[in-house]
């Protein structure tokens, strides 16, 4: 009997999984652009573009521009693609929502407000540690530490940046992995402002939460607090 060649794969089914592979690099990463998705998929520049370009059209990606720090060069800034929480929906990433708040919940309704802040505390107990670790080296500088605290937060998947304002400094997080869950326990957000404000290393207030609609998570560092240094 001879042998018989496999049949190739359907286009579609191919693209499928392509796709499945960007989202969950943007669940991750939070935002990246084109360039960044097709260097780590290994895909062309109009390859990775097509998938995009499918994904804006089905409102699952939306495109930004990519926040720059210190002075921008010539030409147009990077544009990021993010996910949309139906996008995050089809990651499944609601399913394991649902079930945090439910369980949050039953935490609050048997224990009391106290009982999920405490939880919120040890949660994000993890992420002061690894963060912590990350900043070794960055000084006593406050602007210098919420940097390093953006390059931190943005490999755990919170896309962030840090910059300096005319009313001092700011930490600003594009991506939250718990907005749904936060949107009904702010616990959440206070325990992870508390950590901001720790590993900083001065006072620090939230002026906006993607949990409460806002597009960004934005942290303000008081000007008392920030030497303002130039380029």
């Amino acid at each position: 009997m001879k042998n018989v060649a496999a049949l190739p794969e359907h286009p579609a089914a191919v693209d499928g999984r392509t796709r499945d592979r960007v989202a969950r690099l943007l669940l991750a990463h939070g935002s990246a652009t084109a360039a960044e998705l097709g260097a780590e998929l290994g895909l062309s520049s109009a390859a990775i573009r097509k998938h995009l370009d499918a994904m804006l059209a089905d409102g699952a990606v939306v495109s930004r521009e990519r926040p720059v720090r210190g002075h921008r060069g010539r030409g147009r800034p990077a544009r990021v693609f993010v996910l949309t929480d139906a996008g995050k929906q089809d990651c499944g990433t609601h399913f394991y929502d649902g079930m945090a708040t439910a369980a949050l919940r039953w935490i609050s309704r048997n224990n009391g407000a106290a009982a999920v802040s405490e939880f919120a505390a040890e949660q994000v107990s993890g992420l002061e540690a690894r963060c912590r670790a990350a900043m070794e080296g960055a000084g006593e500088d406050p602007l210098a530490r919420a940097e390093a605290l953006a390059d931190a937060l943005t490999a755990e998947g919170y896309a962030a940046n840090a910059s300096t304002i005319a009313s001092g400094g700011q930490l600003c997080q594009h991506h939250c992995p718990v907005a749904h869950v936060a949107a009904e326990f702010p616990q959440l957000c206070e325990a992870e402002t508390a950590v901001i404000s720790r590993l900083i290393g001065t006072h620090v207030q939230r002026l906006a939460t993607i949990a409460h609609g806002d597009g960004v998570c934005t942290t303000h560092i008081p000007a008392q607090t920030i030497t303002v240094r130039t380029e």
